[in-house]
């Protein structure tokens, strides 16, 4: 009887431990991916590429979410009140990094209400391009021609890369251009195609394909060394000494409170999604650096980079509002 008592008591654990077990499994559904720019941006257009390998890894799917608007504010708003679960994350440029010195009534603490996943990959620079009805086809000419007719240029928002690029090259190369801010790197490039703007700061990835189709004219890179895949295009450096800007970094954030399993599982998943050839050769390509570092590495680059990237809004002449 005793032995019947024990088989009976152990097998009704087993049943109430079933669906605990179950419970813990991540993923058991789809993971929405929050990008906080609208479609078409550089963001966007790499997110789409990599997490389409990300789900073979998972056995999920990722369903994406552009949630544009106030540089990333918005979207990150999304995942902040998100339930702490590894279900909602977000994709992010390092604009995410500028906003505290550029705005000054956050609607949340970066380093406080988010965990820092991994970083996605690190940019060495923009393109420099104009739209093709102006006269405008190297450096040379854009400093020339600024100085006859004020000169507009498109950005995803304020703080942004794009906006830091523009600003920046201003003081450097002893211009006046206004800053057009756009709700992301969609409408702002399509701003520059249209004549809305003369001159934008795409990421590679957006600027070649336009460059390619004639839509924009690619006059100049703001990396260190030319991209290979755009070869003849040079680096601003070679007109305007000494001036080399970074395209920050892509990272992934999960809500304050995500279990550390879970996001030690996204980190990897997405490293591994990041070494598959054709995913590595789009980032390669399109003037970005594959990452993928886990949490801790990450985290540490991710506060000391809120630090520098603050020196660059205010050597830009950002004032914060």
């Amino acid at each position: 009887m005793r032995r019947l008592i024990f088989a009976v008591l152990g097998g009704l654990a087993l049943t109430f431990a079933g669906p605990v077990i179950a419970a813990e499994k991540f993923p058991s559904r789809p993971i929405r991916l929050v990008v906080p720019f609208p479609p078409g941006g550089n963001v966007d257009v790499f997110a789409r590429v990599l997490y389409r390998e990300v789900e073979k890894d998972l056995g999920t799917s990722f369903v994406i979410d552009n949630r544009g608007g106030a540089n990333g504010l918005i979207g990150a708003d999304v995942v902040k009140n998100a339930t702490p679960n590894g279900y909602t994350i977000l994709n992010v440029s390092f604009s995410f990094a500028v906003n505290p010195a550029i705005i000054k009534n956050m609607p949340f603490d970066i380093e406080k209400d988010f965990v820092p996943v991994t970083n996605v990959a690190t940019g060495l620079g923009y393109l420099l391009v104009v739209n093709p009805k102006t006269p405008i086809k190297s450096v040379k000419d854009l400093i020339e021609q600024s100085k006859h007719k004020p000169l507009r240029y498109s950005s995803a928002g304020v703080g942004n890369g794009q906006h830091l690029a523009g600003a920046l090259f201003s003081r450097a190369a002893k211009i006046d251009m206004l800053h057009v801010p756009y709700k992301g790197g969609g409408p702002a490039v399509a701003a520059c195609i249209s004549g809305e703007v003369q001159v934008h700061w795409p990421a590679a990835s957006v600027g070649i394909p336009h460059h390619k189709a004639g839509r924009v004219r690619a006059i100049a890179f703001t990396g260190a060394k030319r991209l290979d895949s755009l070869a003849d295009v040079p680096t601003i450096s070679e007109t305007v000494p000494g001036f080399v800007f970074d395209s920050g970094w892509h990272g992934v954030f999960a809500p304050k409170g995500t279990p550390a399993p879970i996001v030690k599982q996204l980190q990897v998943a997405i490293h591994k999604a990041l070494q598959v050839p054709h995913v590595h050769k789009h980032f390669t390509d399109n003037g970005y650096e594959p990452d993928g570092d886990p949490p801790n590495v990450w985290t540490k680059k991710f506060h000391a980079d809120i630090k520098r990237f603050a020196e660059a809004a205010k050597a830009a002449g950002i004032q914060p509002n």
